[in-house]
Order: structure tokens, then sequence, then C-alpha cells
């Protein structure tokens, strides 16, 4: 199977391209979607015990509903193209890493590897600050387990 044929198809020729799955199960047609499938068929009956030539790559009605329930699912987790924070993800914020101060220091004293971590939660600056961070002056005396702030650092 070559799924990446369908968003080939789609851009070569202009048009809606889809999948005609005759494969057993549903991970094909929601991989498809995935990629840009905006059609799928699919051979549907009412039980695969009954004879027939479609039987045995056809989905049982619960299957069938499996399948348009996992295709919803993968056509909203696609979204759209976004850097932005989704209001779901605010929440889980906390749990990164930021700049802690991790053994007491005094004003003046300069922040290096020995007094400056990176641990959770993400009260503090970012990880990404940890460069300007170490060989600068502490501004005031600062307990260990401070999260950093730019107001600590001179």
């Amino acid at each position: 199977m070559n799924l990446r044929t369908i968003p080939h198809l789609a851009e070569a020729f202009g048009v809606p391209a889809g999948l005609s799955d005759h494969t057993l199960g549903i991970a094909i047609p929601v991989a498809a979607v995935a990629i840009g499938a905006c059609i799928i068929e699919k051979h549907f009956t009412l039980s695969r015990a009954r004879p027939g030539p479609d039987s045995a790559f056809s989905l049982e009605p619960h299957e069938f509903n499996a399948m348009v329930q996992a295709v919803r699912t993968t056509e909203q987790a696609l979204g759209g193209i976004s850097y932005q924070v989704l209001e779901n993800e605010k929440a889980s914020r906390v749990f990164r890493r930021s700049l802690f101060v991790i053994a007491d220091m005094q004003l003046g004293e300069f922040f290096s590897a020995k007094n400056v971590g990176c641990i959770r939660p993400s009260h503090g600056l970012a990880p990404k600050h940890l460069d300007r961070i170490l060989g600068r002056k502490a501004t005031a005396p600062i307990v260990r387990g401070t999260p950093l702030s730019w107001d600590l650092i001179a």
C-alpha cells in the first residue's frame, strides 16, 4: 500500500482524493485520513460469517463505528497550523522545568551550576535563559528553592 500517493493525487489533479480500502481493520483508513484522504470507501457487512466475495475484509457494524470514531478523532487532532499554546495545554505548563536556586546564595554571589538548577515546576525562568544567567550576580540573598526571576539577577 502506498498511502503517500493520496496527497500527491490531490495536489497533481486539484481534486479531493481518498482511499478504497480492502484491508481488514481500521488502521489504514485512519492513516489515510491523517495524510489527507477526504474520502474513505470501506466494505461493510452485518456479519463476516455470511458468505460473500467481500466478507473477509468487510467491517461489521461495531468495527465500522470504531473506524468512524477513530477517523473523526484523527481529523480533530490534525487541527490547523498553529504554534500557540492550546487551552487544554495551559494547565500542564506548570509541569515543565524552570530555573531555581538550588543552594542558598548571598548578595553579590555569582550564579553557577552549583547554585542554579533546572527543575519542576515552571515557576522560574525558562531553561533557555541559563547561559544568560550563569556568571551574573545575585541582587539579594536568595534562599534555596526560590524560582529564579530577572529581578534577582544583576
